[in-house]
């Protein structure tokens, strides 16, 4: 039986400084999810969810055969795991969701507007 996913509020969004240092933790990892060329599939949705859950930052990769770009498919990607992008490179994202429990990663703060 499947596990239904339980729905999580939209995250603020990233700022420059934030984006930036996602990068630079994201820089060493390696892929750990690819979207071949049937696109965003039910399968492809669950494992970026597993991934993001474990990891809470990791690499996409859009296959060259993929019939949509990377660019393309961020915001959906964005909308149905609840995550955000930091980076889109060529064919690679990088995303990040904080984990509700014990989260590892911890953003620099968002500077007040006066």
């Amino acid at each position: 039986m499947a596990k239904k996913q339980k729905s999580r509020a939209p995250a603020a969004p990233l700022t420059g400084k934030q984006k930036s240092y996602l990068r630079s933790l994201a820089h060493p990892l390696k892929p750990v999810v690819q979207i071949g060329h049937q696109g965003l599939t039910a399968g492809v949705l669950s494992a970026l969810n597993v991934a993001l859950e474990q990891h809470e930052l990791i690499k996409v990769k859009v296959a060259g055969e993929a019939e949509v770009d990377a660019a393309e498919i961020a915001a959906e990607i964005e909308k149905a795991t609840a995550s955000q992008v930091a980076q889109h490179i060529g064919h690679t994202l990088v995303l990040y969701r904080r984990r509700e429990q014990e989260p590892k990663i911890v953003l620099p703060r968002a500077k007040k507007l006066l």
